[in-house]
């Protein structure tokens, strides 16, 4: 009977579509005809307390016993481990790519900055000038259970909810005092991390008047080196495709190499006779030699570097953080409740060593005589060679050591308030003060202009042998232009009041009816000071940064009616009027946009319609129909014209040589290279707006056996984008405009550099199914549950930047967005519990999907034996499973061993020839796989 049980509620499922969220909510507890007085509570997404925690609106509830069964250290891998989880920062993507030391959240990959984070059911500060919040601040040991709304609640809580909530809530009431200590040791070498956590509380809220909680955390993750898994030691791959009889050969290279290329200029005859200026690039070590050195590939007459062998697949991270959580006793029906966070937290990521571009080298030094002229290209003649009047060189700065840049973040978080009742109203206020600290730091690695053209261009550092080679002399003359310290220091502050009430209004056939409403208000500035290296724009290449002083307040008012009309069927409604100040700039530092009110504010009213109806004892039916929006951030505003780095591709110059523009390529001959990328705001910004819905069943026959499952849909306009590197260089006379140039500090040339800007251009469409099945078997000698959760989704689309009616999607293909939105993603877990042992099981999918295309005129694919003979290819990455193990043992009341084996089965990352997006780790993505394979951990907890 049981198994026909299952079998019915699995083909269920698939009748309807299933396939979404992440962890199951709170099984449905049907509700008798007359109701017991029981304590209400508050679920997220609602301002209304209620019995029942299964309400209108799908929310996940993820508690203590479900974090410690997944075998994670930290709030980052705990969220990002959902299927519902998709588009988020990984720390990954913070090795040469945007992360910028955080991590976060994202719900149905609609993105971060549409995932409301919240912290006891309060905002906290982002790590950005928008709402984007850093999941590494919060301490998995301080946290009770997560609520995740997988809908819009902008009704509730204003801007940045669009794609739902994510709310921790830290624990309370703690009566003993538990200490864990865990390490993990992945199989192969590197990656090992050490946890320490104690958790204690004082006081009893009934008994004593009060009652303080207190948490501590310290977290130390070593860092993982490309070279020490074989998938990511270099970018060197040689490959088979069924298109092909012979394998294929990828490679993600640079030309600044060591030993370095060598670029010369002079007069050459064309075919009438006549003198002409001409440059040539080679590589004198290999003509000295016969061959490139180790870790470069030849590409045409010059080496080009193997940059991967140099980097690392996660950075090292250590995080040190100290939660207060207290209630006490004000008065008779009045509580009075504060929460005190401080966390510090520490990412050191290294990436490649510096790459110098080209630089002028002294014509009479040694070093050009006995290395450039005397390795010449063969063919030239005594006249061309007569004619050399500049030599330049291009290297790659390995003896400085990796570039290595520590995000060192500083979160203070506190909130203080009261929560009372009087009468029939139940009533909360609190203060919030909450602060993102973070300091870029430059330890080594960076190379500062001055001194090192001044050390270079001499020849005193000999660029063209190998770095084994390289003498004692040469690095002693490097290490004076080698930069140590700070670069930059970026501080979030939100100031924060609200206050809300609720209370019984009317009787209703159903019951009664419950009206809250509540206004809240925050202020927040962004500040950001640079080094007096970065004001004089000391580094090679990099320009002077621009410092920023910014400030923006909001105000909402909201009101909730929920309202029983008849029995078992229950309506809510919300609605919210939000209004946004314009944003102020102050002039500080080296800033060069406008100083004051330099934007108009704008405001938004949005709503939300939502209902249940427990159709019987064992079946619940909800629907929810809404608007939610989103204010642009401060730099997406404000932000003057700046320096954004380089493209992330290389490109051949995309003028003709009549163009006036052409003479600002650095490479005229048809090679590719990467070009300068500056970023700007844009003033008339508008507010992105959506529409969402959800139509779902909780199916709950009996206290072993529930299934909930829900449809949801986002549409979005007037979404804030802007237009990719890929389609700048690919269009280069419609977006003219958005080329400009500028100066290259070690040659003094004016070279080719584009203008990325945001504008109100973008539509969006998201819709999906998320699904979750409980089932409880009770054995002869345990007990055995299992929960299977996941999200299929079914459309995932949006226009293309710049664009308002050309659709296109990343769903299950690497996009244009240079992400990837699964199909599939599910997670089973089975836990069987029997005497002191429990024994958990878990597995986690991530459907196939098409890898970037490669086509012949990128050139990152050839065939092996004849590199330049490129070809175009497109993989298919299989789908991932990743096994998960671990067993509890309560070797007594006090005293728990926890032994767990991730990646049970050492999968590794399939095969990726992806070229951009993540960061600079090649032949797979990071975002999306382990990169650590089968890691051993043990945990001990003592309780006293």
């Amino acid at each position: 009977m049981l198994n026909n049980k299952i079998t019915k509620a699995v083909r269920l499922a698939i009748a309807f579509g299933a396939a979404s969220t992440a962890m199951v909510s709170a099984s449905a507890a049907a509700q008798g005809a007359e109701e017991e007085k029981v304590e209400r509570i508050e679920v997220t997404g609602s301002a209304i307390k209620r019995t029942d925690l299964e309400g209108s609106l799908p929310v996940q509830v993820i508690g203590a016993a479900d974090i410690a069964k997944t075998g994670v250290t930290n709030v980052t891998d705990l969220i990002q481990q959902l299927p519902a989880m998709q588009g988020f920062t990984t720390s990954a993507d913070s090795v040469g790519g945007g992360g910028g030391g955080i991590s976060t959240a994202s719900i149905h990959d609609i993105g971060e900055s549409y995932t409301l984070v919240l912290l006891n059911g309060r905002r906290i500060a982002p790590a950005t000038s928008g709402g984007t919040v850093n999941l590494n601040v919060i301490p998995v040991s301080a946290i009770k259970q997560v609520e995740v709304l997988t809908d819009g609640a902008s009704a509730l809580y204003g801007s940045d909810a669009i794609a739902g909530v994510v709310n921790f809530i830290l624990k309370d009431n703690v009566d003993v005092t538990t200490i864990s200590a865990r390490y993990d040791r992945p199989q192969e070498d590197g990656g090992s991390t050490l946890t320490f956590n104690v958790s204690t509380g004082f006081g009893d809220l009934d008994r004593d008047g009060f009652s303080l909680t207190a948490a501590f955390t310290h977290e130390d993750q070593e860092q993982l080196k490309a070279k020490q898994r074989k998938f990511g030691q270099t970018g060197i791959l040689s490959f088979e495709h069924p298109d092909f009889a012979d394998p294929l050969y990828f490679f993600n290279g640079s030309g600044n190499a060591i030993p370095g290329n060598a670029r010369i200029r002079y007069q050459t005859r064309n075919a009438a006779g006549e003198l002409v200026s001409t440059q040539t690039t080679y590589n004198p070590y290999a003509n000295k030699t016969g061959a490139c050195a180790q870790d470069t590939s030849a590409i045409g007459a010059a080496c080009w570097f193997d940059y991967t062998s140099t980097i690392e697949l996660v950075p090292e991270n250590k995080l040190d953080s100290v939660v207060l959580n207290g209630l006490f006793n004000v008065a008779d029906d009045v509580t009075g409740f504060a929460t005190a966070m401080y966390t510090k937290t520490a990412m050191t990521a290294r990436i490649a060593p510096y790459p110098t571009g080209f630089f002028n080298l002294d014509m009479s030094s040694d070093l050009v005589k006995n290395e450039v002229l005397a390795n010449l290209p063969s063919g030239m003649t005594a006249e061309e060679i007569a004619s050399i009047d500049r030599v330049q060189a291009q290297w790659r700065s390995l003896p400085a050591g990796n570039r290595t840049t520590e995000y060192e973040t500083t979160a203070t978080h506190i909130v203080a308030g009261l929560r009372g009742l009087t009468g029939e109203i139940d009533w909360e206020g609190a203060f919030t003060y909450s602060v993102s600290d973070q300091d870029q730091n430059y330890p080594t690695g960076w190379l500062l202009l001055d001194e090192f053209l001044d050390v270079i261009g001499t020849g005193a550092v000999n660029v063209f042998v190998p770095n084994e080679e390289l003498d004692d002399a040469s690095r002693q003359a490097l290490a004076p232009a080698i930069y140590h310290g700070n670069w930059e220091n970026t501080k979030i502050t939100m100031k924060g009041a609200d206050f809300k009430g609720s209370m019984p209004v009317f009787d209703l056939p159903g019951g009664l009816a419950y009206v809250a409403a509540g206004v809240d208000y925050r202020d927040y500035t962004y500040e950001n000071s640079l080094s007096e290296a970065n004001q004089e724009a000391r580094l090679l290449f990099l320009e002077a940064g621009t410092s920023y002083d910014l400030q923006r307040s909001q105000m909402g008012i909201f009101a909730e009616l929920d309202m029983p009309v008849i029995d078992d069927v229950t309506v809510n409604i919300a609605g919210r009027y939000d209004d946004f100040s314009g944003v102020d700039a102050a002039q500080v530092g080296n800033y060069t946009g406008e100083v004051g009110e330099i934007s108009k504010g704008d405001s938004d009213f949005t709503y939300k319609l939502s209902a249940r109806w427990q159709a019987t004892e064992d079946l619940l039916l909800r629907a929810s129909y809404g608007t939610g929006f989103k204010a642009p951030s401060l730099l997406a505003i404000a932000r003057p014209q700046v320096d954004f780095g380089v493209t992330s591709g290389n490109y051949v110059c995309p003028f003709s040589p009549s163009d006036a523009l052409y003479q600002a390529c650095p490479d005229k001959q048809g090679g590719r290279v990467q070009y300068g990328v500056y970023q700007k705001g844009n003033t008339n910004l508008k507010f992105e707006t959506s529409k969402q819905s959800t139509v779902g069943i909780v199916f709950a026959p009996s206290t072993g056996f529930g299934i909930t499952l829900d449809y949801w849909q986002v549409e979005m306009e007037d979404r804030v984008t802007q237009l990719t590197e890929d389609q700048i260089f690919a269009d280069p006379v419609r977006y003219r405009e958005l080329f400009t140039t500028r100066t290259n500090a070690a040659t003094g040339d004016q070279e080719l550099a584009i203008i990325q800007s945001s504008a109100n251009v973008g539509s969006a469409k998201y819709s999906g199914v998320d699904w979750s099945v409980d089932l409880t078997n009770d054995l002869s000698f345990g007990q055995l549950k299992t929960r299977w959760s996941g999200t299929y989704t079914i459309e995932s689309t949006y226009t293309r930047p710049g664009t308002t009616d050309d659709w296109i999607t990343s769903l299950g293909r690497f996009g244009d967005d240079q992400e990837v939105t699964f199909r599939l993603t599910q997670q089973i877990s089975s836990t069987l519990s029997h005497g002191d042992f429990a024994h958990t099981v878990r597995l986690n999918y991530k459907s196939g999907y098409q890898d970037q295309f490669q086509s012949a005129d990128d050139c990152a694919v050839s065939l092996v034996d004849a590199f330049g003979d490129c070809v175009s290819v497109q993989l298919r990455v299989p789908s991932y499973t990743l096994m998960d193990y671990q067993t509890v043992y309560n070797f007594d009341d006090n005293t728990t061993v926890t032994f767990g084996i991730n990646n049970l089965l050492d999968k590794q990352p399939p095969m990726s020839l992806r070229t951009g997006g993540a960061g600079h780790q090649v032949g797979f993505d990071p975002r999306y796989a382990d990169v650590y394979g089968r890691t051993f951990y043990l945990q001990a907890d003592y309780r006293f």
